[in-house]
């Protein structure tokens, strides 16, 4: 845990930006953490002279108070705002560094793409890990799901998720994919023995990608999945439908049998089956 950073929470007060504040109130008390509400002021198609720009930041004091308010009372934390300006995925990527955790709502379509794809922007160059949360209702939900693919995003994802999940006294359960042999461009080749080989091998790298969490987390119980009949968007998707929390790493190894976890995280904030963090090496550190 970052000494004393706070959780940064990005709202726009859409549903989604709501239930982000609300997400990261809740963990922040969890956690005696303060929380930080941002709203970031886009002035890069304000033209000068100014007028404009003086009504938006006066607009987004009002809703960064309205968003504290929904939370101040519910959560025994401390709670401060900030207004920042210039654009979205800058402003708060450069602003990670003073948090232990930035959290952003999934968002809609809206002029300068997807929120998908502005929190994989936030997500590549922030410091810490970004949680991106949606508007579904997770009452009830248990386990932290973690795809994996070898590499060393992906085992930074596994420590955290790990950490997560015994702080929160879950299972932990551990989604490897795979790519089996296609039968027409492996044509000549036994593609049963080859998928069998395939997956002999990469059970192995499964296994060293969870080896030690039993010594590390005692308590923890660690479910393995070694999924070669879905693609990665649609098994981590599955796998963590009923999860409390679905975490991932930026990127991936690249390499064409295995989850690359770059475009793997872009699909799933497009399917968001639950609140997912978004994990990097520069984190390594952070069990926020």
């Amino acid at each position: 845990m970052t000494a004393r950073k706070p959780i940064a929470v990005a709202t726009n007060d859409s549903p989604q930006s709501q239930a982000a504040v609300l997400w990261a109130a809740r963990r922040s008390g969890r956690a005696g953490l303060p929380l930080v509400i941002l709203h970031v002021v886009d002035d890069r198609w304000v033209a000068e002279p100014y007028p404009w720009t003086g009504v938006l930041e006066e607009a987004g004091d009002r809703l960064l108070q309205i968003a504290a308010g929904r939370v101040r009372d519910t959560f025994p934390i401390t709670i401060t705002t900030r207004l920042l300006t210039g654009s979205i995925a800058g402003s708060l990527a450069k602003y990670s560094g003073k948090a232990s955790m930035m959290v952003v709502g999934s968002g809609t379509g809206h002029l300068g793409g997807s929120l998908a794809d502005r929190a994989l922007q936030v997500a590549a160059a922030s410091k810490v890990p970004v949680a991106v949360v949606g508007t579904q209702d997770t009452d009830g939900r248990s386990g932290v799901v973690v795809g994996v693919d070898g590499s060393k995003e992906a085992t930074q994802a596994v420590a955290f998720a790990a950490a997560e999940a015994d702080r929160e006294g879950d299972d932990l359960t551990v989604v490897y994919v795979i790519i089996a042999p296609d039968r027409v461009g492996d044509a000549g080749l036994n593609a049963t023995s080859l998928a069998d080989l395939i997956a002999e091998e990469e059970r192995l790298v499964l296994a060293e990608t969870v080896a030690g969490l039993k010594e590390d987390y005692p308590s923890v119980t660690v479910h393995q999945i070694l999924e070669t009949e879905r693609g990665p968007v649609e098994a981590l998707v599955a796998a963590a439908a009923n999860a409390r929390m679905l975490v991932v790493g930026s990127r991936g190894r690249g390499a064409i049998k295995r989850i690359l976890l770059g475009s793997t995280t872009h699909g799933v904030l497009r399917h968001l089956p639950c609140p997912t963090v978004i994990t990097r090496i520069q984190a390594a550190k952070n069990k926020n």
